[in-house]
Parts: structure tokens; sequence; C-alpha cells
């Protein structure tokens, strides 16, 4: 029966996406969703954009293990990001009418930056959707009784069917019916939870004093300091979202809705973080890693009930991880396909959106076999290379200083510095020295070459 329920649910999904697909006459309807969103519509498409399996299932997960230490990157860490971004972002990218984060890098410094801005964002999405994809496969393991690697295979199939039918503008419709089911849903299983403590003050007395040390013992200055740095800025450049303020009315409407898609994020959040600090000291197991919330959620919820949350929990996840896709979608196409072939009109580059969705899913399946948990593979996708990106278009956007070779060194230098930092030599404070070298390279490249910048 609950297999069945969830079926219907995502026949619904699939249903909308449909409806959603009739209005995609071309790559800016895919991609932007014919850039008609208005303020409600950026604000809570951004929000379930970022509220996904991350948040919800992996979040929860870690806190559980980790305590009040897990919690640095989810929820206040991205709240944060989202509400730079609309600060220092949304407004300027959506008022040049861009169709992506790399169109700003083609305009301001050259075509060589374009592409190479796109190579170093695609594998960041790629990993962004590997992670959402887990978290589907943990929720559908639950609800079949399925292995993860079982579900993990329906759950690529289902995403790229999703992905190809609607678009942005089917994700943006979706993302506004979950929300509200998927806030309910939380309030819902947060006040059982609290029943079975006995009460507020009793469930908050169940936590343990070494669940609330926010720094972990023997963690240096600059781990610390990384591990905030990599939610508040590696993600202020991801594709994912900056296509929600680019499919904005306006740019006025783009930074509100991020504000406003921020302060949801920051008080939303708290629900899983309360999940973890309190559940383990009620009999849950922590060892059940992704699957901790999943298996409390059956335990603590009605069938009925779960059955509701469990499909706004999963449409929730279907979001995040189509939102990824469309992310590699639109800087294939945009960036490195219409480059080979600038003749290509409106419909051939919707084609090429759609057969890039595939191939994009077909990767993110690879990469979420790798053995990752959810939780590390966001984090992966939030530094990997967005040092080079954040630090040429923050100098980029308000200033005029550095050109195409001053974007290449910053790329360069913060990709090469996160990988033999992190994955080679395993520093600590990779990432905050990735943003140190890439404004390093931006700055000695802008200097040596320096010439009058192009817009």
């Amino acid at each position: 029966m609950m297999l069945a329920a969830l079926a219907g649910y995502v026949l619904l999904q699939l249903a909308i996406a449909y409806w959603a697909s009739r209005r995609v006459a071309g790559d800016a309807d895919y991609l932007v969703a014919g850039r008609r969103l208005g303020l409600f519509a950026v604000g809570i498409s951004v929000f379930a954009t970022w509220f996904g399996g991350e948040t919800v299932i992996g979040s929860t997960a870690t806190i559980a293990n980790e305590g009040i230490a897990g919690a640095r990157a989810e929820p206040i860490g991205y709240a944060l990001c989202l509400i730079l971004a609309a600060l220092l972002v949304a407004g300027q990218l959506r008022a040049r009418g861009y169709m992506t984060l790399a169109d700003f890098f083609r305009d301001r410094f050259g075509p060589r930056a374009e592409i190479a801005a796109a190579f170093v964002s695609i594998p960041t999405s790629v990993v962004w959707a590997a992670a959402q994809l887990l978290a589907l496969a943990s929720i559908l393991s639950v609800v079949a009784g399925l292995p993860i690697g079982l579900t993990l295979i329906g759950a690529t199939g289902l995403v790229i069917v999703y992905t190809l039918l609607g678009g942005l503008l089917g994700d943006v419709i979706t993302d506004m019916v979950q929300s509200v089911v998927v806030l309910a849903g939380l309030v819902v299983l947060l006040v059982l939870l609290i029943g079975r403590a006995g009460g507020i003050g009793e469930g908050l007395a169940l936590i343990r004093p070494e669940q609330l040390v926010l720094v972990p013992e023997g963690e240096s200055w600059i781990a610390r300091l990384d591990a905030f740095a990599i939610p508040v800025l590696g993600s202020i450049v991801a594709q994912e979202m900056i296509a929600r303020f680019l499919g904005a009315r306006t740019a006025r409407i783009a930074v509100r809705g991020g504000l406003i898609a921020g302060s949801a994020y920051l008080v939303v959040g708290f629900i899983p973080l309360i999940f973890g600090m309190v559940a383990p000291n009620l009999g849950f197991d922590p060892a059940q890693g992704d699957l901790f919330l999943p298996n409390m959620a059956r335990q603590l919820l009605p069938d009925a009930l779960f059955v509701v949350f469990v499909g706004s929990l999963f449409s929730a996840v279907l979001s995040t991880v189509d939102s990824a896709l469309l992310a590699v979608a639109a800087l294939s196409t945009e960036n490195v396909y219409a480059r080979f072939r600038p003749q290509a009109n409106a419909q051939e580059k919707l084609l090429a959106a759609r057969g890039l969705t595939v191939v994009a899913g077909l990767c993110a399946y690879v990469v979420a076999t790798s053995g990752e948990t959810i939780y590390g593979l966001v984090e992966i996708a939030s530094s990997l290379g967005s040092a080079g990106l954040l630090v040429s278009l923050l100098i980029g956007l308000r200033t005029r200083f550095g050109g195409e070779v001053a974007a290449l060194g910053a790329l360069a230098a913060g990709l090469s510095t996160i990988w033999i930092a992190d994955y080679a030599l395993d520093l600590p404070g990779a990432f905050m020295l990735s943003i140190a070298m890439a404004g390093l390279g931006y700055a000695a490249a802008g200097l040596a070459f320096a010439r009058p910048a192009r817009a």
C-alpha cells in the first residue's frame, strides 16, 4: 500500500512536469522558466532547491553522529549563503539577462574564460546531483525494502524522465506544492518526537553535554574556518541557485526572493537539527547513517502520515536533483555547445539541453556509487572549483580590474589548490587556501596582463 501511494505521488509529479513541458518552446523556457518567476515563486523555489536531501536526511544523520558541530553547514552555513548570494550577485546577474553564470564570464572576461568557467562548474553540479540521488535511493529503500544499489538505479531513471519533461518551470511549480507539504510533515514529526520524549523540556533535557560541543576536540582554527567557509562561500556561484535568480521577472524580485529563501531556510532548517540532537537519546540508532531519518519517521508516524511525509520528502529531493541536472544542461548547452554551433536556434538548443540532461543524470549515477555519504558529496560539491569562480565573479562585478587572463589564472589556481591541498595532501583549511590562491592568481595575472575590462 505504501509503495503504491508513493508511486501515485510520483505520477502526480510527472503529470505536473508534463503539463509544464507543453509550455516549453525553447531553451530559455526549459532552463530559466522563460524569465516569468514572481517573488513568491523565486523565494520558494530557491528555498526548496537548497532544502533537499542533504538538509533533511543528510544533515540529520550527521548531527545525530556529531552533535551540534554537524550543524555548521546545515542550516546555518547554507542559509547565510543564500542571503549573501541575494545581496551580492542576484540582482546584477539578472539585470544583465544572462542564462548561466558562465555568460557573465563571457561578457566580462572573454570566450575562453566562459568555457573554462563552464567546465569548472559542471562537475560541481554532477556531484550535487549524485548527493540527491543517494537521498532519493535512501527513501525508496526504506519504503520498498530494497537494497540501495537497486533503488539508486530506479531513482536515476525517474529523475532523468522528470527533468526532461518539465525543465525549470515544472520544477518551480512542484517546489511551491512540496514546500508546504514538507514543512507540515516536519512539524508533525517534530511534535510526535517531542511527545515520545514527554514534552519539550524533557526532550531538551535528553541532549547530552557532548552533543553541544560546537568545535570537535583537536580541530584547528583553520579547519574550523574551513567548516564554515565551505557552505557560506562555496555555493554562492552554484548554477542551481543562480538559475532561479535569472528566471525572475526583474532584478529586484531576484534579490528579495533570495532573502526570503535564506530566512526561511534558517528557520525551517532547525527542525532537522532537533531531530539529530534528540532522537538518538530516544533509542533511534544514528549508526543507520542516511537511513536514520526515514526509519525514524516510519516508526513515529502512522502509515497514512508516513506516506504523505515520504511523498513530500521525495518531492523535495526530486526538485533539488532536477535543478542540478538542469544546471549541467544549461552550462553545457549555452556555454559549450552554442560556442561550437553559434547558428543554433532556440529549438535546436532545447534538444541539445535535453540530451545533455540524460548524460548528466548518468554521470551523477556513477558518482553516487562512489561510496560517499550524502553529506560528504555535498561538501565536495560546495568546495570543488568554486574558489576561482567566486573570486572572479565578485571582483569582476564590482571593478574593472583584470581581464581574461586574470579570470583564467583565478580558476586554475583555485582548482589546482583544492585538488592538491584537499584530495592529495589532506591539509586542513584547504578551501580557504584555494580562495587565497585564486585571489593571488587573479591579482598576479591582472597586473601582469593589465588591459581595460570588456564590460
